[in-house]
């Protein structure tokens, strides 16, 4: 257990192996994240950071390490890995929104069906996060009916509906036109204002700076670097990460 109460996700020596071993996705990642912290992933492709992000919930299993959330092992065999991930707010870079469903009812069957909240109760509080990202008058339209960056944002008020003790954003807006990026950063701005515990996977170096608490640079499934956006993006003191910034920047 944490001696930090205000950690809220500790991992330690976190390994990820493919073929055997031969391939190292993640070869021994120490970290801790706490609460209110905005840490934000960066690093070339296929350096680990999906797989960091996506064995913070067990969707990737480990080969090894550990990963306590809220003082809890979750990859104890005792541990009801579904109920944690209801804690566990996770937006991916495709949205993931039923298709033959409303966007209302997208929102309400999770909260409905896990927290067992009645159909009134559910529709008033997705209505409210609609309102809290402009789209409430888009409650009745289906996913064709909008565009990505609407689709983004209704996945992220859509976990929010669930009130998560932490959000994962996996490179959500990776898929999007240019010009619909900036929607959907505001609202994970106005998510970490409001203190929300976040670790976001993005190539949006803007937001990185601009949002982040502490950022993290990975390379070859390790933790290279991690500092304040400051100290990374204008004193980076490895030289990997500076030769990544000078390719990104």
């Amino acid at each position: 257990m944490s001696a930090d109460n205000n950690v809220i996700i500790s991992v330690k020596d976190l390994k990820k192996y493919y073929n055997d071993g031969e391939v190292k996705a993640l070869d021994g990642v120490t970290t801790d994240i706490k609460r209110g912290e905005v840490v934000v992933v960066i690093g070339p492709s296929g350096s680990g950071k999906s797989t960091f992000l996506r064995s913070l919930n067990l969707l990737e299993r480990p080969t090894g390490g550990t990963i306590t959330f809220e003082d809890k092992d979750i990859m104890s065999p005792s541990t009801d890995i579904n109920k944690l991930r209801q804690k566990m707010g996770m937006v991916f870079q495709h949205f993931n929104l039923f298709p033959h469903l409303t966007i209302l009812r997208n929102m309400t069957i999770a909260p409905m069906k896990l927290h067992g909240l009645s159909k009134e109760d559910a529709e008033k509080k997705a209505i409210s996060l609609l309102e809290r990202v402009g789209l409430a008058d888009r409650a009745g339209a289906y996913p064709s009916q909008l565009s990505g960056g609407q689709k983004q944002r209704i996945a992220i008020v859509r976990a929010l509906a669930m009130d998560p003790d932490v959000m994962l954003f996996d490179e959500p807006t990776s898929a999007l036109d240019p010009e619909m990026v900036g929607e959907v950063l505001d609202v994970m701005k106005h998510l970490a204002k409001a203190g929300m515990t976040m670790v976001c996977v993005t190539h949006e170096m803007g937001f990185a700076r601009e949002v982040g608490t502490r950022v993290i640079f990975m390379d070859c499934g390790k933790i290279i670097e991690e500092n304040t956006p400051e100290q990374i993006f204008t004193n980076p003191q490895n030289e990997r990460l500076k030769a990544f910034l000078q390719k990104v920047l």
